[in-house]
């Protein structure tokens, strides 16, 4: 039976993506053979596609820090606190650990398509944070005291969170599942998602709270006035 047009493209397809993964693998075992073989005054290089998947994984790294950064610097605009920031952010490596596992138990690696789907992932997990915080913050501005004011941010906003929770994980369960042509670079990115936010999300819903007690709650207490005190008025000396 004669080969069709489309058998022919996904059988390319799945071949590219097959020497896409193993192309960091056996870039570390050419180096290894060359150290073993040459002597120390000779130098290699890569050339094709081992050259372009080594620069593209330099540069998602570097995408990666600048992304942190760039949200660092939103939220520290936004809050007009650097320790807040620091409580949200939290979430983000938590979520890592939970994309990292989950990926090691799909069989996936770290690659570009694994890389892109963490830098996604921090946009994504640091709304848990910003939603406890925030609330937080407006129900101290009234006067709640500071650990009641934590547990009735996180419990009012716990609908929310397992909502957006909810939604990306489902949205992402298509692509961690797929199939067929290109479903190699789908499921590494899948897969990130969907792990990175559940247990990202239940170990925020624990983490941020408590870091928000010890760290930004009192910085931001220091702000607020105690109830009952009464403000200096402008022209009269204290």
């Amino acid at each position: 039976m004669a080969t069709t047009l489309e058998d022919r493209v996904q059988r390319q397809l799945r071949e590219n993506e097959t020497t896409l993964r193993n192309a960091a693998v056996n870039a570390a075992r050419r180096d290894e053979a060359a150290k073993r073989v040459l002597p120390p005054t000779a130098q290699t290089n890569l050339d094709g596609q081992s050259r372009e998947f080594r620069a593209s994984g330099k540069e998602i790294y570097f995408t990666f820090v600048l992304a942190l950064m760039f949200i660092y610097l939103v939220l520290s605009a936004q809050f007009e606190s650097f320790k807040h920031p620091f409580v949200i952010m939290l979430s983000v490596p938590l979520s890592m650990t939970g994309a990292l596992f989950t990926l090691w138990l799909a069989g996936g690696t770290l690659n570009i398509y694994s890389q892109v789907g963490l830098v996604t992932l921090v946009g994504l997990i640091t709304k848990h944070g910003i939603l406890i915080v925030e609330f937080s913050n407006q129900l101290r501005a009234k006067g709640e005291a500071l650990v009641d004011a934590v547990v009735d941010a996180t419990t009012l906003r716990l609908r929310p969170i397992l909502m957006t929770t909810g939604a990306m994980v489902l949205g992402a369960l298509p692509l961690a599942l797929a199939h067929g042509a290109g479903a190699e670079s789908r499921t590494q990115i899948g897969w990130v998602i969907v792990g990175g936010m559940t247990f990202g999300t239940f170990l925020t819903l624990f983490v941020v709270p408590t870091a928000y007690t010890l760290l930004a709650g009192k910085h931001y207490a220091e702000a607020i006035p105690p109830l009952g005190a009464v403000a200096p008025q402008p022209g009269h000396a204290d």
